[in-house]
């Protein structure tokens, strides 16, 4: 991406943190594939400080919407206790294939990440790490279903696995769904609650559906905010 993009993709800004808005269909670092990556984009947000900002946490490649960055060390060992601590808010929203097994609840289902010849995935296993996923139905189309999901804890790939593992697979996931050409993976990290500050308020930052969601979200109820008239 240009300065002009990746800066155009900026939702908050202040002296601790950066929050962007990822896009989907790009890795947030390199890879031994050296396809292109968020991080190389990262110098092109320094906004006059003397170094970078570096990624507080992860996206998978897939996976469009909000990012946190750190602007220097003392954010980023803040934001790392913050994650690591479990005191955030990550809101997801997904549009799946079918509908899961009731409008509301919690999917509770240890993951464990295994490696192949192939690569890596993640299954549900009773040796796996706790997993544990809120959900909310918030609207719903034929064969579908839209989704708030909030995870409780942060394993890889965990809404992808735990969707797929209760029937209603995030559509257009290539590793637990089906690949659809020509078609990205409906899940969208759709908002954060930072409380950075125990005398202020907690940073709320929410991003735009992606496009490639929008006609799907749209069939489930969705309607735009209109824009402010000038």
């Amino acid at each position: 991406m240009t300065a002009e993009e990746i800066q155009a993709r900026v939702l908050h800004r202040d002296g601790l943190i950066l929050v962007i808005d990822k896009p989907a269909g790009l890795a947030v670092h390199a890879g031994p594939s050296g396809a292109p990556n968020l991080e190389e984009c990262f110098d092109d947000l320094r906004y006059g400080l003397p170094r970078p900002p570096s990624l507080a946490h992860r996206l998978d490649a897939d996976t469009a919407g909000v990012l946190v960055l750190g602007r220097h060390p003392k954010a980023l060992a803040k934001l790392g206790r913050l994650f690591s601590g479990r005191d955030t808010e990550k809101t997801y929203w997904a549009v799946v294939e079918g509908e899961p097994p009731a409008d509301e609840g919690v999917f509770d289902m240890p993951l464990l990440k295994v490696n192949t010849r192939s690569g890596w995935s993640v299954k549900v296993s009773p040796d796996g790490q706790p997993s544990v996923t809120r959900y909310k139905v918030l609207g719903r189309a034929p064969g579908m279903t839209w989704l708030e999901l909030n995870p409780e804890t942060g394993r890889t790939h965990q809404i992808r696995v735990h969707c797929a593992a209760a029937g209603c697979p995030v559509i257009a996931d290539r590793l637990y769904g089906r690949a659809e050409p020509n078609n990205q993976l409906h899940l969208q990290s759709h908002g954060i609650v930072l409380p950075l500050s125990k005398s202020k308020p907690s940073i709320v930052v929410t991003a735009p559906p992606p496009a490639h969601m929008l006609a799907a979200l749209k069939a489930c109820g969705f309607s735009p905010e209109p824009s402010p008239t000038p």
